[in-house]
């Protein structure tokens, strides 16, 4: 028998016959090990315990300890698991296919009926019965052939498709049995039932999916599940969806009058006086932030003939998500076609385009409040967090190669202090580098990854890489910020481009008297205004800064004999720069303030026959129980103040 070496982490090896597996090295090293194991990582490949060794390779063994492996593992069995309990339940129910996702798992299942919370119920049930059973999990390799005439001996045509799909490469059929129940699955698995904490999953809901995601094909049900490595995560995890529950900002954006969407604009945003104010305030300070950093600000169409997307080369790579225009020009012979751009950058270029640019105009930091819109599947769309039509934060920096560096650490100091003055203290950054489908050389990416990676640095940023994740054009950082509730929100984004100024001729005159290609930098700070706003809502649970509140003060008479007083208080605190309404309607000042809570209004002011004696205010904050009585003059001080952007105090 052949011997094979296995590398160990702590840097020791020992000989083993070749075609051993993990789980049998695990038991070489004890009787405890065994019992605890629940896969390897092979030469950096996760690898299921009953997965045959065969060449000399470094070696992990893992146990419920060790949290990717163990999660990845849990969800994935479990998907398993629950595809056993729907088939034991109903046996007439076909299954199709149940990957890992985010926090869980989901599997989509072929049923006549729909599932209900009851059923949902049940399913639990019988998945805790499956789990205290213990079964062993095992796996076999097959034949196409033999996999396919099993599928089609049970019935099972989803599967017999999805073996149909798999490249006939040569390479086997992996087949995973869980008891009695089987599925095609890749692995790796568990080594049995018992090893999934029963106490630590939760199936979450059911919706409706297209087999394939192809909407020609059949409606089927998907359950989604979530599960944990123990019961208090997956408590924490609920306790964190309840709390969004409550922050949405749909939900909140009907209870503060801030916008709404309808079918007949799908993806497109309907702003109403309140949340416009959010908007246009935002808009102010990110505008005043950008000029004192150095930014001029540009506007360009919506939209551009085609030719523009073609040399940039958005028409063969994004057309997709674009919406196309035809028009039909006076006395061409053919519809001119126009797209309505999904991005400004293009654009850009052709200012930077006009006229000769030497060395001396370089940086040159190019801004356009843009508004774009792209095209997005109907089930992805989420209120105004993903939406068709947006408006970007958007900016492009024209530099040479040797100012790539200094214009980075200025972004990032730039965008920490935006960051900062939103309430936010920190954010993590991603390097996202090059895509497979993309435009440009290798060499051009090599040297665009390698120029973004050392300005990071050099800005004293630690990154985790992000593989395959940038932007056709060129490699990108990816700013994260992370919620009041621990979620991360992808925000901002800082782009190197060698290839755009190339496609579309972009030149400056340098120092030498010749031309030169600028490198563009794609950045923008909130991403697009639609969905920081979100963001922000969320993130306040609706309780926005007072500077960004759109109603900021409610004066509220306490009697109608003070309506006149009312009106002077609102008076003096407009003037003041506050944004102030007056509440006199013939109702009972409690009814007013609940009202005026749910809408989420930072401060009232109650005036009744005292207040109006006394020339003071009876003040409740939002979210406070206690009130107190100030003098109309030292109120109006403060929430001047407060109405302030964090720029200009």
């Amino acid at each position: 028998m052949a011997q094979i070496s296995l590398t160990f982490p702590d840097g020791n090896a020992r000989e083993f016959d070749a075609g051993i597996t993990p789980a049998e090295v695990a038991a070489s090293i004890s009787k405890s090990l065994s019992k605890k194991a629940i896969s390897a990582t092979i030469n950096g490949q996760h690898w299921d315990l009953q997965w045959p060794i065969d060449a000399d390779a470094d070696i992990a063994i893992h146990t419920m300890q060790d949290a990717p492996q163990a999660l990845e593992l849990i969800r994935h069995d479990l998907a398993h698991i629950m595809a056993r309990a729907v088939q034991e339940l109903w046996p007439d129910v076909k299954v199709t296919i149940g990957p890992v996702i985010d926090n869980g798992w989901y599997y989509d299942f072929d049923r006549k009926e729909p599932f209900t919370p009851e059923d949902l119920g049940a399913i639990e049930k019988k998945m805790k019965d499956i789990i205290n059973a213990r079964d062993e999990v095992r796996t076999e390799v097959w034949s196409r052939a033999d996999a396919i005439a099993h599928y089609e001996k049970t019935g099972e045509n989803y599967k017999v498709e999805l073996v149909n799909a798999i490249p006939d490469d040569g390479q086997p059929i992996r087949m995973y049995w869980h008891g009695d129940w089987q599925d095609l699955c890749r692995g790796p698995h568990l080594q049995h039932t018992g090893q999934v904490p029963g106490d630590a999953f939760k199936l979450m809901s059911v919706a409706g999916a297209y087999w394939r995601g192809d909407s020609n094909r059949e409606m089927l049900q998907r359950i989604y599940g979530v599960a944990f490595q123990n019961r208090n995560d997956l408590k924490a995890y609920l306790l964190m969806l309840e709390e969004a529950a409550k922050r949405d900002h749909r939900k909140l954006g009907r209870e503060m009058d801030l916008f709404h969407m309808q079918e007949e604009a799908p993806g497109q945003v309907f702003w109403h006086p309140n949340g416009w104010t959010v908007y246009t305030t935002l808009q102010d300070y990110m505008r005043r932030a950008q000029r004192a950093g150095g930014y001029v600000e540009v506007n360009t169409p919506q939209v551009v003939d085609r030719k523009l997307w073609e040399a940039s080369g958005h028409w063969e790579k994004y057309q997709e998500n674009m919406f196309i225009v035809e028009v039909d020009e006076e006395h061409a012979r053919e519809k001119a076609v126009n797209a309505l751009k999904p991005m400004n950058c293009p654009c850009h270029v052709q200012i930077f385009n006009q006229g000769l640019k030497s060395y001396r105009d370089l940086p040159l930091r190019m801004a356009e409040f843009g508004s774009c819109n792209r095209y997005e599947p109907s089930g992805a769309l989420h209120g105004i967090m993903r939406v068709r039509g947006f408006t970007q934060d958007d900016a492009h920096i024209f530099c040479s190669e040797d100012q790539i560096e200094d214009e980075t650490k200025r972004f990032i100091d730039f965008l920490s202090g935006i960051y900062k003055d939103l309430g936010f203290e920190g954010f993590k950054v991603k390097f996202s580098d090059r895509p497979e489908t993309r435009a440009g050389s290798d060499e051009v990416w090599d040297k665009s990854e390698s120029a973004l990676k050392a300005a990071t640095q050099a800005a004293g940023c630690e990154f985790e890489l992000n593989p395959g994740e940038g932007a056709f054009y060129g490699p990108k950082l990816e700013f994260v910020l992370t919620d009041a509730i621990g979620r991360d929100w992808q925000c901002g984004t800082l782009q190197v481009d060698f290839v755009l100024p190339e496609r579309l001729d972009a030149t400056y005159v340098g120092a030498d008297g010749s031309k030169h290609r600028p490198v563009m930098l794609h950045r923008a700070v909130l991403g697009s205004f639609e969905r920081f706003i979100g963001i922000l809502i969320e993130e306040h649970a609706g309780k926005l800064p007072f500077w960004l509140a759109p109603r900021q003060v409610v004066v509220a008479s306490i009697t109608g004999e003070a309506n006149d007083y009312v009106t002077e208080v609102v008076d003096i605190l407009r003037k003041a720069g506050i944004r102030a309404e007056a509440d006199i309607r013939n109702e009972k000042i409690n009814y007013k303030v609940r009202e005026h809570s749910v809408g989420k209004v930072p401060v009232i002011l109650a005036v009744g026959h005292r207040e109006v004696e006394e020339r003071t205010v009876t003040v409740r904050r939002l979210g406070e129980n206690k009130t107190s009585v100030t003098s109309l003059t030292e109120i109006t001080d403060e929430l001047a103040k407060a109405a302030k952007a964090p720029d200009l105090l």
